[in-house]
C-alpha cells in the first residue's frame, strides 16, 4: 500500500512485463500485420495508448533505447505488440529523476498524497474493463480474474487514501521529568519494485502530470537481469520489493543484503488444504477446485497439496475429479471460461516433467495429465494420488495446475505435513472442531503467513497483511501494518524542561 505513496523505480506496465527473466519474451522481429494490436477485435488496446512499438521507460518522459522484445498471447501464442526496453544509461537517468522527484513528493502532506492515490484509483476504475482485458490477453487469466486484479488495485488505493490520514507513531511515557518520547515514521525514500507476470497492473502516469507533480514519482524501467541486478545493488534504492520465484528471490536478497539494504520478498508457496473427518464437504469441494485450478494453477496461493483424512479420502477425490471434468476450458475472454492457458511454453514442459516425476515416485494419475490439442499453452488440470507426503515432487512448487492428494490419519500428522515444506505462504483446514481451529491458529499449528479455516488458500483480502514465512521470503503487503515496511522509524526524545536528567538514573557530574 505504501508503495503508491513513495518512489517507484521499476513498476512495470502490463504489456511490458516480458523481460529476460520471463521465458515468454522472444526478441524477434514480428511483422506488423501479424500483431494483435492491429486487429479490429483488439482495438481496445489503442484505448490504452498501446501501439505496434511501445516505450519501456517512463521517468516523466517516455523512452526506451534498449532491446526490442515481443509480448505474446498465451492463449494462441500470437504476438501482441513490441516493447523497447531500457538501457543501463536510461536506468541511471530514471533513478536520478526519481531522486529529484522524491524531494518534491516528500514535501507534500500525507493526506494530499492520499488524494493523488485516490485519483489513481479513479483512473483505474475508468479503464477497468480495458485493463482487465489486457491482463487476460497477455497473462492468460480469464477475463473476470483480469478485471478482479484491477479491482484489487483500486481497493488498495482506497485503503491507502484512508491510511494517509491515520499513519502515526505512539507518544510513549518518558521516565525523565519534562521530557516527551515519541515515535516518528517517515517514507523510506526510493522503492524499487521488481514485479511478477501473474499480477502486473500498473499506475496511470497521467494523474501525476495532471496534478503538476513529477512523473518520475512513479517511474518504470523495463528490462531483464541487467536492470534487476542494478536495482538490487543500487544503494540509492531504500527498499527493493521482489515478487517471483524463490530461486531468483534468493539471489536478489543476497545482493541487497550485501549493501545492508532493505528488502521485501514475496516468493513461492507450496500451499495445503487439510480436510478432517468432520468437514463440510459441500464447502471442501468447490474450495479445493477453485484454489487448485484458478489462474490455471499460477497463483502463489494455489493449493498444491490436498490432505484428506482417511475416512473421507475416497469420497472427496471422487467428487473433485468429477468437478474437474466439468471445468469450462477455453479462451480467457469468453465470460463462460473458468480455466485458461499456462503463461509460457516452458511452463507446459514443466507441467509434463512434474507429472513424469510424480509417476516415477509412486503417484497415480486420477485425471488430467495431458497437453490439450488446441492453439496456445493449454494443459489439463491434473489430480495425482498415492504419493508419500515427503515425496520430492510433493515438496517442489511447480507453477502449474497439478494437485497432489495425500491421505492422513491424525491431526498431529496433518499439521506436521503442512509445515514440513520449505515454503510458508498459505494454508487452510476444514473442520467444525473449535478446539482444532485454535490449535491450528496457535504456536503448534500452521507456520504459514496466511492461516485459514473453512475457506481456500487463495483469495486473500487486502485488509490483512499478505505474505509468508521461510522460503516465501517474510515480506508483507497490503493491509494491517504492512505500510511499516515502506517507512523508517525514528524514536525521538524531546526535552522541554531546563534540566538534563539522564536515563536509567545515571549521574554524570
Amino acid at each position: 500500500m505504501q508503495r503508491v505513496l513513495t518512489q517507484n523505480v521499476a513498476r512495470l506496465l502490463a504489456l511490458s512485463l516480458r523481460t529476460k527473466l520471463s521465458p515468454s519474451v522472444r526478441a524477434a522481429a514480428v511483422n506488423m500485420s501479424t500483431l494483435l494490436v492491429n486487429r479490429p477485435q483488439y482495438s481496445w488496446l489503442r484505448e490504452l495508448g498501446l501501439g505496434e512499438d511501445n516505450d519501456g521507460v517512463y521517468n516523466g518522459c517516455w523512452g526506451g533505447q534498449g532491446q526490442v522484445v515481443t509480448s505474446y498471447c498465451p492463449a494462441n501464442n500470437e504476438p501482441i505488440a513490441r516493447v523497447r526496453q531500457a538501457t543501463m544509461a536510461e536506468y541511471e537517468e530514471t533513478v536520478q529523476k526519481a531522486q529529484d522527484a522524491w524531494k518534491v513528493w516528500a514535501d507534500v502532506p500525507a493526506p494530499k498524497r492520499g488524494e493523488i492515490v485516490r485519483q489513481i484509483g479513479d483512473a483505474l476504475r475508468g479503464k477497468i474493463k480495458a485493463l482487465g482485458s489486457l491482463v487476460s490477453l497477455e497473462m492468460g487469466k480469464i477475463y473476470v480474474e483480469g478485471v478482479g486484479e484491477v479491482q484489487e488495485y483500486v481497493d488498495v488505493c482506497d485503503y491507502a487514501v484512508g491510511l494517509s490520514r491515520m499513519i502515526g507513531g505512539p507518544i510513549l511515557p518518558s521516565e525523565r521529568p519534562g521530557h516527551a518520547l515519541i515515535e516518528q515514521w517517515n517514507p523510506v525514500g526510493l522503492v524499487g519494485i521488481i514485479t511478477a507476470f501473474n499480477f502486473p497492473v500498473a499506475v496511470y502516469a497521467e494523474v501525476l502530470e495532471r496534478n503538476h507533480l513529477p512523473g518520475a514519482i512513479c517511474s518504470m524501467t523495463c528490462g531483464g537481469a541487467d536492470i534487476g541486478t542494478a536495482m538490487a545493488k543500487d544503494e540509492r534504492v531504500g527498499l527493493l520489493s521482489f515478487t517471483g520465484s524463490t530461486q531468483v528471490g534468493k539471489q536478489v536478497a543476497m545482493m541487497v543484503q550485501e549493501r545492508f539494504g532493505r528488502q521485501l520478498l514475496e516468493l513461492g508457496g507450496n500451499n495445503a488444504i487439510i480436510v478432517f473427518e468432520d468437514a463440510d464437504l459441500n464447502l471442501v469441494v468447490p474450495s479445493a477446485v477453485f484454489a487448485s485450478v484458478g489462474t490455471a494453477g499460477q497463483r502463489c496461493t494455489t493449493t498444491r497439496r490436498l490432505m484428506l483424512h482417511e475416512s473421507v479420502h475416497d469420497d472427496v477425490v471422487e467428487r473433485i475429479a468429477k468437478a474437474y471434468k466439468q471445468i469450462r476450458i477455453g479462451d480467457p475472454w469468453d465470460p463462460n471460461t473458468l480455466y485458461g492457458p499456462l503463461h509460457t511454453k516452458q511452463a507446459v514442459q514443466q507441467y509434463l516433467a512434474a507429472i513424469d516425476q510424480a509417476k516415477q515416485q509412486g503417484g497415480t494419475l486420477v485425471c488430467g495429465g495431458k497437453v490439450m490439442d488446441r492453439p496456445g499453452n493449454y494443459v489439463e488440470p491434473t489430480i495425482i494420488t498415492g504419493l508419500p507426503h515427503d515425496a520430492p515432487i510433493v515438496h517442489t512448487e511447480t507453477f502449474v495446475p497439478i494437485l497432489y492428494v495425500l491421505k492422513f490419519k491424525t491431526e498431529d500428522e496433518a499439521f506436521a505435513w503442512n509445515n514440513e515444506v520449505k515454503q510458508g505462504l498459505s494454508s487452510s483446514i476444514f473442520t467444525k472442531d473449535m478446539g482444532r481451529v485454535f490449535r491450528w491458529l496457535g504456536p503448534k499449528g500452521s507456520d504459514c503467513g496466511i492461516v485459514n479455516v473453512n475457506i481456500p488458500t487463495s483469495g486473500a483480502e487486502i485488509g490483512g497483511a499478505f505474505g509468508g514465512e521461510k522460503h516465501t521470503g517474510g515480506g508483507r503487503e497490503s493491509g494491517s501494518d504492512s505500510w511499516k515496511q515502506y517507512m523508517r522509524r525514528s524514536t525521538c526524545t524531546i526535552n522541554y524542561s531546563k534540566d538534563l536528567p539522564l536515563a536509567q538514573g545515571i549521574k554524570f557530574e
